[in-house]
């Protein structure tokens, strides 16, 4: 079970981001209408332009899922690991996070933090703002070492015994997160506090760059190993059946580890400060992280299909029938499901990105805000929101109200996402720069700028852009109904996670410990980085003043 003194702490975690999530899709849904045309002005309702986009950004993006990864994780050690979670340590780091998140809103809602959520130099946002990013950074640190003991004593107390796959899921998630934010922690406030501060002339902003991107991509596994966990341990069990391969679950959380990190400078291809040839060796290794995403497909495809075939399925696909996609008894189901679907696309417009030849044709343009939304808005954006919504309601003693209207939400916000993405797919091919307000130049037919062309795509993006802004506002109306109803003292105290069984149920063998996957990590990293770092910090590049 769930440790009772975490239930407050991850409770706030998850309900205190979803409220300011929704003034981040009420931006998304803003920026649809800019880029479309419809609305023509530098800002609405008060708040400009790159105001809202940073806003959307930064909840979304990086306040949203690192609150969630955070009550997630609490949830999952505390569980699995006989209560592993120090209650200090638990709070120390929720005080921070909160703290560092008021402190960041500050200059964003008041227009002194324009500088999106990519916030590298030369932009340059008043100093409060990386001030919350480094409160926010470590109270996740913290929140994630009150874990650390807890796991040391049941390794002590279980000898022999494997760690119980959710848990080695969360640790991986937080052991990619803690080597990631060092560099970009390291760029806030070595580089960007003193600049904005005024205590130093300028900023080398090619290192800031660097220093972003290596944390900038391996933020994308932070994002997404929290619904991976979910994926191997909880929608196997949804299905009816059990988990394919143990084994390959533990194989894929380690091998995020040691891949996830040594390939962000495929973010930086254009970047002439960066010779071809480690940009080649990032884009090499680029590939390389699809192997374990490769691995949860074939594994999570055998889970569902025994699941399907327990449950009555026959032929060779007509078993998807028999998957749970509209049962109101499994609501959460769907929200994992579409989640993965989504992800498909998210994975093979991916490989395009990291692919130099190609990546030159859509760089700044809006396919990568179509492909970024398949990743963060779609596997992990619907997981965030059914897990909360489960978590809500179980640690609450409460049944899910209008679980058809739940089950409604994953599909609604499917067609908005695949709707968004192809029309913004559609313009990137067509030149159509992203994070631009379309609407006071491209989109404006008054303009000598005007391109009649981009019309259809930034359409059918505002149409998909809708929809997922619907389906959250439905979301909400599940999420409220299910806190206003009555609680149950005995459900609350009986809740607990759903976990699956393992059909094949392997040796742990290579994929028993941390250290050797998190030194392959560290060595993969030094080799992928420590050219480029020399290279570009023996360059004397002039300071930017900014």
């Amino acid at each position: 079970m769930i440790q009772k003194d975490l239930r407050a702490i991850i409770l706030i975690e998850l309900l205190l981001p979803l409220l300011l999530t929704l003034f981040g899709v009420y931006h998304g849904v803003l920026q649809v209408l800019y880029r479309a045309g419809i609305i023509q002005d530098v800002s609405f309702g008060g708040i400009g332009y790159y105001q809202g986009l940073t806003a959307h950004g930064v909840i979304n993006a990086i306040v949203l899922t690192t609150f969630f990864a955070v009550a997630f994780g609490h949830a999952v050690i505390s569980q699995y690991l006989d209560h592993g979670v120090s209650k200090t340590g638990a709070w120390t780091g929720f005080v921070l996070m909160v703290g560092g998140t008021l402190v960041a809103a500050y200059p964003i809602f008041t227009g002194r933090a324009n500088v999106l959520y990519t916030f590298y130099a030369p932009m340059k946002a008043h100093p409060l703002f990386y001030f919350g990013v480094v409160f926010l950074v470590v109270g996740s640190w913290v929140s994630f070492w009150s874990w650390i003991p807890g796991y040391l004593r049941w390794r002590k107390s279980h000898p022999g015994r494997k760690t119980p796959l959710a848990a080695v899921g969360m640790f991986s998630a937080f052991i990619i997160w803690q080597i990631c934010t060092l560099p970009v922690a390291y760029e806030v406030i070595v580089q960007l506090i003193p600049w904005s501060l005024g205590w130093t002339p300028g900023v080398n902003v090619v290192l800031s760059r660097l220093l972003f991107w290596f944390f900038g991509h391996p933020l994308v596994y932070f994002w997404l190993l929290p619904a991976y966990v979910m994926y191997y341990t909880i929608m196997p069990r949804l299905a009816g059946g059990k988990l394919y391969s143990d084994f390959y679950g533990r194989f894929v959380f380690m091998a995020f580890i040691v891949l996830s990190s040594p390939l962000g400078l495929h973010h930086q291809f254009t970047e002439p400060a960066i010779s071809s040839g480690y940009k080649a060796l990032h884009a090499s290794l680029t590939f390389l992280v699809a192997v374990p995403s490769l691995v949860t497909a074939f594994t999570l495809a055998a889970s569902l299909e025994y699941g399907a075939r327990q449950n009555g399925g026959k032929g060779l696909f007509a078993w998807w029938a028999r998957l749970p996609h509209f049962d109101p008894q499994r609501w959460l189901f769907p929200y994992l499901f579409m989640g993965l679907v989504i992800f498909v696309l998210g994975g093979i417009t991916g490989i395009i990105n990291a692919s130099y030849g190609m990546a030159s044709l859509v760089h700044n343009t809006a396919w990568i805000p179509a492909h970024f939304h398949l990743t963060v808005a779609g596997p992990t954006f619907l997981a965030i929101l059914g897990m909360s919504l489960y978590l809500c309601a179980g640690l609450l003693g409460k049944n899910v109200a209008a679980p058809r209207a739940a089950v409604a939400v994953p599909y609604l916000w499917t067609l908005g996402t695949f709707t968004f993405s192809a029309g913004l797919f559609y313009g990137g091919l067509r030149g159509v720069p992203r994070r631009t307000n379309l609407g006071m130049s491209f989109l404006d037919s008054t303009s000598d700028a005007y391109r009649p062309d981009w019309v259809i795509g930034e359409y059918a993006g505002a149409v998909g852009g809708c929809l997922m802004g619907l389906s959250v506002l439905l979301f909400f109306y599940v999420l409220v109904r299910s806190l206003l109803a009555p609680a149950s003292v005995p459900a609350a105290d009986a809740f607990a996670l759903p976990d699956s069984a393992a059909y094949h149920d392997e040796a742990a063998g290579v994929v028993t410990n941390f250290r050797p996957w998190v030194i392959a990590g560290i060595v993969a990293i030094l080799i992928s980085y420590i050219p480029p770092l020399v290279q570009v910090l023996s360059a004397g590049y002039p300071l930017a003043a900014g």
